[in-house]
């Protein structure tokens, strides 16, 4: 395994991190011995940098997490989330109607102690507004964060999804170690003013999705997943948007192939590739993939290589919304 530091800190975490959503919520049947077996996989394969939220399954995932941190506490840096809540107890995607946010101090206190209870820790390793609240100001909800690490319940802070401006506002109130934001060969927003902000300020970019939920498999099928797989509501799989992608990346996995990799390998290396100050976290319930997402750290790209990846993409622009228009507004705040 590569390592890669945290923002300016001294904490050195694996180049390639474990998103650990889909083990209990989003992408239909989990599997719980199989999940564990992903995750005790994770450390042979030294991959000690852990995403998690206290959203994802109401809490089920922390708590599946927790049968394997707990007895590895000393090798794994963890990383929860905190602010969508539901009206009605059940856990659902974010932007519908039973999910709201709440970036409230007074909400803060009481999600991070769900949170250690769940994970069976004292000291969360990273914490993240999971997005930006836009009723409650970003000092406000930065502020009571920093109390936490004063408390020391939480060791470092991070934000998802926020805008430049939010970041700034909340790294003077108190450094922010990493950003959380969806980056991908479909998704690059944040290549506007994001990533230089972050690298201003010296912080992490931590991409989820950056295999673009699956689609850079080039086997993904809407018929074959479950009913309640979000991704089947997801615009860019759906119409034109999908016949788009699917020529996008058929064309993507010859030059895969070339590679003598995987196209998902070629996706994840992409994204590697960008900075050392990017650390992405390719979600997985499976160790066969975990496997196969390592090996992008030993596929080498060329000038030639990134050149022949971006002409693709030019070929194939109109790519969808990766958010329905309701998860959509509540980035990029």
């Amino acid at each position: 395994m590569k390592y890669r530091n945290l923002g300016i800190t001294n904490e050195k975490l694996s180049a390639i991190g474990l998103g650990c959503m889909g083990m209990s919520f989003a992408y239909g049947p989990t599997d719980e011995q199989e999940s564990i077996a992903t995750l005790e996989k994770a450390l042979d394969l030294g991959i000690n940098f852990w995403d998690t939220a206290d959203m994802y399954g109401n809490g089920a995932n922390e708590e599946l997490i927790s049968k394997v941190l707990v007895p590895n506490r000393d090798k794994v840096f963890i990383a929860t989330k905190f602010g969508f809540r539901f009206k009605d107890g059940i856990a659902g995607a974010s932007g519908t109607a039973s999910t709201y946010f709440d970036g409230s101090p007074r909400w803060i206190k009481s999600a991070v102690e769900k949170s250690l209870k769940r994970l069976g820790i004292d000291t969360i390793d990273l914490y993240y507004a999971h997005r930006i609240d836009p009723n409650v100001p970003i000092e406000d909800t930065v502020g009571a964060m920093a109390d936490l690490v004063k408390e020391g319940k939480v060791r470092y802070l991070g934000l998802s999804e926020a805008s430049p401006s939010s970041i700034i506002k909340a790294n003077a109130v108190h450094p922010i170690a990493a950003l959380q934001s969806e980056y991908s060969l479909l998704t690059r927003d944040v290549e506007k003013e994001i990533l230089q902000t972050v690298r201003e300020l010296g912080i992490s970019l931590i991409p989820y999705a950056p295999l673009a939920r699956g689609l850079f498999s080039n086997s993904l099928n809407l018929e074959n997943l479950a009913a309640d797989d979000f991704r089947r509501t997801l615009p860019r799989n759906q119409g034109e948007y999908a016949r788009n992608n699917a020529q996008l990346v058929a064309d993507f996995s010859i030059l895969a192939k070339d590679k003598n990799c995987t196209p998902i390998q070629l996706a994840l290396a992409w994204v590697l590739y960008q900075g050392d100050d990017i650390i992405p976290i390719p979600g997985t319930k499976k160790r066969k993939y975990l496997e196969e997402n390592v090996g992008a750290l030993e596929v080498k790209l060329s000038a030639s290589d990134l050149k022949n990846i971006v002409e693709i993409l030019d070929k194939y622009p109109n790519v969808g919304a990766r958010y329905s228009e309701g998860a959509m507004a509540l980035v990029n705040h």
